[in-house]
């Protein structure tokens, strides 16, 4: 790769970054054919873009990047892919499905949001990480819950008084 080639990588990755909240770094080598591209269409139909990187051009981009990645950069040792996705817990959720069957792919690191997460040991957590969206129907379920309570009394005592009256 000339250094025009990796200027524009890294240009490419750092635009990238910039457009990410959510990044996983994960080791996706000795996966079979069948398994990395089943992994890639389960990541394509839940929204995620993943791509195979070179650690020296994602760090380089990490540094140009107006995003504060921290420490996650020391993560980026061996084969490294990156799952970038909307959905914080998507990509935890993938990788841990995928390896029920396997011990990869291997969990690096993650930013998200702001936030650094480093270690294997993490990603049953960032499964369960409930989603803005999740979020939200709680919230909404929660506020909704008594209101309906009040209606229902409401109308059952408006049902009560009218059977009283005949």
């Amino acid at each position: 790769m000339t250094r025009e080639e990796k200027s524009i990588a890294i240009e490419d990755l750092t635009a990238k970054l910039a457009n990410a909240n959510i990044l996983y770094i994960a080791d996706t080598s000795g996966l079979n054919a069948e398994t990395t591209s089943n992994l890639r269409r389960t990541c394509y139909k839940a929204g995620i873009k993943l791509e195979v990187v070179k650690n020296t051009l994602l760090e380089k981009a990490m540094e140009a990047s107006t995003n504060n990645y921290g420490d996650l950069a020391s993560v980026l040792k061996g084969n490294s892919s990156i799952f970038i996705a909307d959905i914080a817990n998507a990509p935890a959720k993938i990788i841990k499905d995928f390896r029920k069957k396997s011990d990869k792919p291997a969990f690096k690191g993650a930013y998200i949001n702001g936030e650094i997460y480093i270690g294997d040991n993490l990603i049953d957590s960032l499964a369960s990480l409930k989603s803005k969206e999740e979020v939200i129907g709680e919230i909404i379920g929660l506020l909704q819950s008594p209101a309906k309570r009040v209606i229902a009394a409401l109308l059952n005592n408006a049902e009560q008084k009218g059977e009283a009256a005949e």
